[in-house]
């Protein structure tokens, strides 16, 4: 790892400070879906810390790795890290979801420097991030394409689609992560529509398969560097996260995917989150 990489402890730290970023902007914004950011905090900060190549005062630096946010509502944890890299003014956190800011409920590429993909429709990142893995092969560049999806959002055809393209073209310089939180909007994965065993799907389409702690920072790290390894095929995590981790009257609570908190509720997940 870069000497200029931050350690565990300072990690550890910044996930604390990310989680309460995201509840006051949410709050103040009455808008945002923050047990979707809550759960996604580690494999973030992880990714863009510890592991991709980034160029904030350089976004469109050819020999970037690519990060590419499917489950769009999960965006204000990334808005939270792009601002802390300094790829665009912290001042612009104050503004989220307000007319004159650049940050919406969803990631707009158009407007966000860092943002790849303008995503929020599910089921579309991961072809999105095959095309550019694609890419990488066409033009003989090394960086590594990293797509976020949710475990609801697999229930789209698209995303096997894509799946299946993936492999078939061996790009190996593309990682999707699926945040297996096992709640979606209308309900938990098995009373939607079930995808377990999540595993086996993917390793049938031919994809490496991995499972990690999607809260635990150092297996997070480990499990990315093991991904990045040679191979021939695409590999998928499937992380096991906590849907509203951190604020323990959010955490595992379905209908929290869309709830904005009161005076007291936010009161209240701040002092768990101190």
């Amino acid at each position: 790892m870069d000497e200029s990489r931050m350690n565990h402890e300072k990690l550890v730290e910044k996930s604390k400070q990310i989680r309460n970023k995201i509840l006051d902007m949410v709050f103040k914004a009455k808008s945002g879906h923050i047990t979707s950011a809550f759960s996604i905090v580690e494999i973030l900060v992880t990714l863009y810390y510890r592991i991709m190549v980034t160029c904030p005062q350089c976004p469109d630096n050819n020999l970037r790795d690519r990060f590419i946010m499917s489950k769009g509502h999960g965006c204000v944890a990334q808005y939270v890290i792009l601002a802390d890299l300094g790829y665009f003014p912290e001042e612009e956190l104050e503004k989220f979801a307000e007319p004159g800011g650049i940050l919406g409920s969803h990631p707009d590429m158009c407007k966000i420097p860092g943002i790849e993909a303008s995503t929020g429709s599910l089921g579309h990142g991961l072809s999105i991030a095959a095309g550019m893995a694609l890419a990488s092969k066409i033009d003989k560049k090394d960086y590594k394409v990293f797509c976020l999806l949710g475990d609801g959002e697999c229930q789209e055809g698209s995303v096997w689609e894509a799946a299946m393209f993936a492999a078939h073209s061996k790009l190996n310089n593309l990682i999707a992560i699926v945040d297996n939180n096992r709640l979606q909007a209308g309900g938990t994965i098995e009373e939607t529509t079930s995808l377990y065993p999540l595993s086996s799907k993917w390793a049938a389409f031919h994809w490496n398969v991995r499972q990690v702690d999607g809260h635990d920072l150092d297996a997070i790290y480990l499990c990315l560097c093991d991904c990045l390894k040679d191979s021939e095929a695409p590999t998928v995590i499937i992380a096991h996260t906590v849907k509203g981790k951190g604020v323990s009257f959010m955490e595992n609570n379905r209908a929290w995917h869309t709830m904005i908190p009161s005076e007291e509720e936010y009161r209240k997940a701040r002092e768990e989150l101190a």
